[in-house]
C-alpha cells in the first residue's frame, strides 16, 4: 500500500489554473478545495511518498 505525503496551498482567485498545473508538474494530485478560514481557497493535495510500494 502506498505511503503518502500532503500539501495544503492558499489560490488565488486569479491564477488558479497555473498553481494547480504548477503543483501538478511536480507529482501532486489535487484531493480537494475548500474555503480557508481568512475566506480564501485552500487546496488539499496528495502524492506517494517516493520509495513506497505501489
Amino acid at each position: 500500500m502506498p505511503t503518502w505525503e500532503y500539501l495544503t496551498t492558499p489560490l488565488l482567485i486569479h491564477n488558479t489554473t497555473a498553481i494547480l498545473n504548477n503543483w501538478g508538474a511536480q507529482g501532486w494530485e489535487l484531493v480537494q478545495i475548500v474555503q480557508g478560514p481568512e475566506g480564501g481557497l485552500v487546496a488539499y493535495l496528495k502524492r506517494p511518498v517516493e520509495g513506497s510500494a505501489s
